[in-house]
């Protein structure tokens, strides 16, 4: 019903144009920018869910977009402006959400979106493309989700791999990752637990201060701008054993076990507890709480933090060329009795992330050529930067004698996230600030790039490899008798692999929408008071955040989540069998 009403209102506006305009008008209005014909410089509003920066995407990576598009993309971040679900239930009250939309579909989200008439159709604008015909079968399950016929939006992170194959070439995306350098002059102690791990922890701050003669240097440093259902950088603790969250329930990779998170035992109160017995021994950065993500950021790139639950953050940041050469850097330890949550490829895409065109966009042929190449190989090489892609060729990289890819000196010197400067030709500024602002990866890193003939990501070159034999590289492998923290993770058993399934939660009643989110602000403040607690009140907090929640109707909720989880390892076995 709803769709024929837009039909109708969209023949209506077309007999208008036809009474108030000429043919050639007409025509002009119905292509819009088909034939690349962008003869008008826009504006593009970007409501982007997973993006850590807000406003005017700068640098090398908006000339590129200037220059093939001739257009801007102005970034709405909801994880920067602190608002939550408060931006997009503003701007979705005005009819327009944004020209290009990335958003997570739970909950029934897509569907929602199509049936309010904020995301277009593109069908029309998009079958031709190649990103239709390179990847048309995972396009058409994302849109499964949705109840009416169309093309409404694209998946993430689409791959040829087998479902139960780690998507992470070099490093799993969890994981303790810590100072090797540090790490190395204690003399690799043994780490079989948390405990051990704590215990590692604080000798190296004590040295690292010593070493640097200044006492701002942390074990470790939070954030509060990734809180959604938990506090995220406590549940990344979660995560070196196997589970990962859906709401408010943990979810192993493989199916076979599920946790509540509020239970005084699950893993993620256990996490808290970790984490405050770390503030109580003067591990954790006082500005935790406060400090937005780019300052987290900056304390890595300085050097002020000795642990990062992810790779690309503490080697993004830290490990540069000088630091490498110098045996200085983030590498991953070894927890002896950690599993780590590994996601696998997904031949379908992943359509719990997923990029559309507003309903009310200036110009969606325009948009449409613009998705269609964040898609192509070359989008992957720019926007999939981000990621761990080689950027711009003739820039960061090229094809060296041999025909195959290799960083220039400007590549290694800026890749991936450095404050280089950048040619003016190119765009001027920092490389690192230039970097794709979206964090939207439309296809996996290990695929096989047409134009070099290898993978996407840079450092599984040969090439690279080659010139990643540094004192940190080579005292890491000597170290844990290994090429690469994955090799290492499987032949020690200590990696568990969800399989990549296309999978997103449906959508729920109102009243446990309504009731998860006054959860969620619960659960999220109680966590961070549990860390920077007295000993002797965690467990009044926890009581406090049990009773509290449960009052509001937490079980309720989180029965609703359990279920979605046994779906989403249903959905995960049946992906294994088929991939």
């Amino acid at each position: 019903m709803k769709k024929g009403l837009r039909n109708i209102l969209v023949c209506t506006t077309m007999i208008l144009l036809i009474t108030g305009c000429g043919k050639e008008t007409i025509i002009e209005f119905l292509k819009g920018s088909e034939g690349k014909n962008y003869k008008e410089f826009i504006t593009v509003d970007v409501y982007d869910e997973f993006a850590n920066y807000q406003g005017m995407q700068s640098g090398w990576f908006a000339k590129v977009v200037k220059d093939k598009f001739n257009m801007e993309l102005n970034v709405i971040a909801k994880n920067v402006t602190g608002g939550g679900e408060t931006v997009f239930q503003t701007r979705s009250a005005t009819g327009n959400l944004g020209d290009l939309i990335v958003f997570s579909t739970a909950n029934g989200r897509l569907n929602d979106l199509v049936n309010s008439g904020l995301i277009l159709d593109c069908t029309d604008l998009i079958k031709e493309k190649d990103v239709m015909k390179k990847y048309g079968n995972a396009v058409a399950k994302t849109n499964e989700l949705v109840d009416a016929d169309g093309i409404y939006a694209f998946p993430n992170s689409i791959s040829s791999g087998s479902a139960t194959e780690a998507s992470e070439e070099l490093d799993p995306t969890f994981g303790p990752y810590i100072r090797w350098d540090y790490y190395k002059k204690l003399g690799y102690p043994l780490m079989e637990n948390l405990d051990d791990f704590l215990d590692v922890l604080e000798d190296m701050q004590n040295l690292a201060r010593k070493e640097e003669t200044c006492d701002d240097i942390y074990a470790i440093s939070c954030f509060r701008a990734w809180d959604l259902n938990m506090m995220n950088n406590a549940k990344q603790f979660v995560c070196m054993y196997g589970y990962d969250e859906l709401g408010f329930a943990l979810s192993k990779a493989d199916g076979s076990d599920y946790q509540n998170i509020i239970d005084k035992d699950s893993l993620y109160i256990e996490a808290l507890r970790f984490l405050n017995e770390a503030n109580q021994r003067g591990l954790v950065d006082p500005d935790s709480i406060l400090q937005s993500y780019d300052t987290w950021l900056d304390k890595y790139r300085k050097g002020k933090v000795l642990y990062s639950p992810w790779a690309w953050v503490g080697q993004s940041m830290f490990n540069t060329e000088e630091n490498k050469a110098d045996g200085k850097g983030f590498q991953m330890a070894a927890v002896k009795d950690m599993q780590i949550v590994s996601f696998g490829c997904w031949p379908e895409g992943d359509s719990a992330q997923v990029i559309a065109i507003g309903a009310n966009t200036k110009d969606p042929q325009r948009l449409a050529d613009f998705i269609d190449w964040l898609y192509s190989p070359e989008g992957m090489e720019l926007n999939g930067q981000a990621n761990g892609a080689a950027g711009l060729e003739g820039l960061t990289w090229e094809i060296g004698k041999d025909k195959k890819p290799i960083l220039t000196e400007f590549g290694r010197k800026a890749l991936p996230n450095n404050q280089v400067e950048v040619p003016e030709e190119y765009g001027g500024g920092y490389w690192n600030n230039g970097v794709s602002a979206l964090n939207f990866r439309t296809i996996n890193l290990k695929e096989i790039d047409p134009n070099t003939g290898v993978g996407y990501n840079y450092l599984c070159w040969e090439s690279t490899k080659e010139k990643n034999k540094t004192a940190l590289d080579l005292d890491w492998k000597e170290q844990m008798e290994a090429d690469t923290a994955m090799e290492y993770l499987e032949k020690n058993n200590m990696i568990l692999i969800a399989p990549g399934a296309n999978y997103s939660t449906p959508a729920e009643d109102s009243n446990i929408t309504t009731v998860r989110e006054r959860c969620k602000s619960i659960v999220i403040e109680a966590s961070w008071k549990m860390i920077f607690a007295s000993s002797n009140d965690f467990n009044k907090l926890l009581k406090e955040l049990q009773d509290t929640a449960k009052a509001l109707g937490y079980d309720d909720v989180y029965q609703v989540d359990l279920k979605n989880a046994k779906d989403q390892a249903a959905a995960r076995e049946k992906a294994a069998k088929k991939y």
